[in-house]
């Protein structure tokens, strides 16, 4: 459940914090006052879309953040953050998502950073957001599937089946491709194995080229060379005096003086470690001198090799460039020889791909025909449950049915047709006038009639139902019906209803709201009236600039506001008179 919200510097919004409660929360304002900014700042936290535009002039960054609470049995949520290490504190998170005039955004729930994928993941199991426009999703068979899958508990059943089903194809893939290579294999294999016999023929080291340039550098310049270490060894240890003849002088005196004054111990130990480091330095570079040697022929071994390994990093990978490692050419060695493995045993491995794919064929049948079965029951009782709910929203002629038709049915194929969500087509259709064929969704003209078949799904969904069905049966539905979802965000469901409509419509909001969290923007009064919570937005203006606000309405307000969604006069006698009688009649 969304506890609070705060939103800075989106759109029209300076700086805005607002609570929310639990049941039907209702939004008003006059038009264009900013109550699609608040759904928009709501939708950018659930995960939406969202580009600088929305940053409010003049500011580096907009954020929007929100403190939302989890029930204890919403397992569906728990497990998405546990799997994420995420722990909701007292039963609650934090959600924060900002985006900043360079395009950079950032996202977190609690201190984790997140995706937006992630972000629309995680609260997609908590709100469902059904905007001004989104009924057109209903005309999208792919969404009938999922709603008909819902009310039936099936979309664990639904998600397993669907990964069967891409394991399947991916291995039918395989052995399409392993099939289709065979005709190359023998041509491969023999380039495979022609590689591996040059690089094992060569002895490739990893490094070696870097020792070989080294060794290259210095035979090249080994006049020089010998030269510089024939100087610097007569200074060091031959000349006299040298650098040891003269620390053996300092170092004698230095003992002497330190004898006579002790303040001189710490020098005189300095220059003693300095000595030995002289010796020592002496005895290495005379045995480095002592086998230096130039070898005519050497320099030409090397060259040749250089240009050797070079070939072969150009040819099997690691880079051309000078000193760079031969681990590209072993790599492709490795991967060689795997490959050999691999095709020569392609023929068996086939032979097991293809039983695999058998076994997986009969189970995804199988669990195709029992999907199909809970489908085609479960579609006659939302089909009958959405009429009894179309009936009392102004549509009392409606008749409601949800179509579980095989696949490739329209071919005439007599076998069964799998897809990725099963063996059927799901397919929404309705008759909303006495003696009208079922037609699909998408032949509906009026856009208040989708809004009332929307509502009337989600109070299916819900499991709060009326008319012909048991309080036991629907205590039993609601427990049946896997739906994390605990806020429910309808903007503007209203649009093209007015009277009885809206009076039903309004009361199907509350009985939904006495078990979820409802968001609700409309205009009209009736329905504001069920409001357990009542927000009016405005706008304000002020230092040049103009202001989107949110403020909770109390009892003296609400009436007001009430009065003027009726008559557009918020202090009209008569306007007044209307709101007190509304709010007496429905008002909780």
């Amino acid at each position: 459940m969304l506890e609070e919200l705060n939103v800075r510097n989106y759109a029209l919004i300076d700086n805005l914090s607002v609570s929310f409660e639990g049941g039907l929360n209702i939004l008003t304002g006059e038009t264009g006052a900013g109550k699609s900014i608040i759904v928009g700042a709501l939708s950018f936290l659930l995960g939406a879309k969202a580009d600088i535009s929305v940053i409010r002039t003049g500011s580096e960054e907009a954020s929007v953040s929100a403190v939302v609470s989890i029930r204890e049995d919403n397992r569906d949520v728990l497990d998405w953050l546990a799997s994420r290490d995420i722990a909701a504190e007292d039963g609650r998170i934090i959600v924060r998502r900002n985006i900043k005039t360079s395009g950079r955004s950032s996202i977190y729930i609690q201190d984790a950073p997140l995706s937006r994928n992630d972000l629309e993941q995680c609260m997609g199991l908590l709100f469902d957001l059904h905007g001004q426009h989104s009924h057109e999703s209903l005309l999208h068979k792919e969404i009938h599937r999922k709603y008909l899958d819902r009310f039936a508990g099936l979309e664990n059943e639904a998600a397993q089946f669907n990964g069967i089903f891409l394991n399947l194809a991916d291995k039918k893939r395989t052995l399409e491709t392993s099939a289709a290579n065979e005709r190359d294999r023998d041509a491969r294999l023999e380039i495979l194995r022609y590689s591996i016999e040059e690089i094992d023929k060569a002895a490739v080291k990893n490094g070696e080229s870097r020792e070989l340039e080294t060794e290259s550098k210095r035979l090249a310049s080994f006049e020089k060379l010998a030269g510089q270490v024939n100087t610097a060894a007569a200074a060091l240890f031959e000349d006299e005096p040298s650098v040891l003849s003269l620390g053996r002088r300092v170092r004698t005196a230095m003992d002497n003086a330190a004898t006579i004054d002790g303040e001189l111990s710490a020098m005189q130990q300095r220059m003693e470690n300095l000595y030995y480091e002289a010796e020592d330095l002496a005895e290495e570079f005379r045995s480095y001198r002592d086998v230096l040697r130039y070898e005519p022929g050497r320099l030409e071994e090397v060259e040749e090799r250089l240009a050797l390994l070079y070939r072969l990093r150009k040819k099997y990978g690691g880079g051309a460039a000078s000193g760079a490692e031969e681990d590209g050419i072993l790599a492709y060695r490795n991967a060689a020889e795997a490959e050999i493995d691999a095709l020569s045993n392609a023929e068996e491995n086939r032979g097991k791909l293809g039983a695999e794919i058998a076994l997986l064929e009969k189970d995804l049948a199988g669990r195709a025909s029992a999907l199909g079965a809970k489908r085609r029951s479960a579609a006659a009782k939302l089909g009958d449950r959405i009429s009894v709910i179309l009936k009392s929203l102004g549509m009392p002629n409606a008749c409601f049915e949800v179509g579980v038709n095989n696949r490739g049915q329209e071919q005439q194929k007599t076998s069964m047709v799998i897809g990725p969500w099963g063996a059927e087509d799901v397919e929404f259709l309705i008759s909303a006038n006495a003696g009208e064929p079922l037609k699909d969704l998408s032949r509906i003209a009026s856009g208040g009639e989708l809004s009332r078949v929307m509502l009337a799904i989600k109070t299916a969904l819900t499991g709060e139902h009326t008319g012909a069905v048991s309080d036991s049966q629907r205590i039993s539905d609601s427990k049946r019906i896997s739906d994390s979802q605990e806020t429910l965000v309808f903007d503007e469901i209203d649009t093209g209803i007015g009277g009885e409509v809206a009076l039903a419509v309004g009361d199907y909001l509350r009985k939904i709201g006495g078990i979820k969290q409802i968001f609700c923007v409309t205009h009209l009064a009736s329905i504001a009236v069920r409001a357990d919570n009542h927000l009016k937005v405005e706008k304000k203006t002020g230092g040049g600039r103009t202001t989107t606000v949110i403020s909770v309405l109390a009892a003296d307000t609400l009436r007001g506001e009430i009065a003027r969604m009726l008559a557009g006069d918020a202090g009209g006698a008569a306007a007044l008179a209307h709101a007190d009688e509304l709010l007496k009649k429905y008002k909780k």
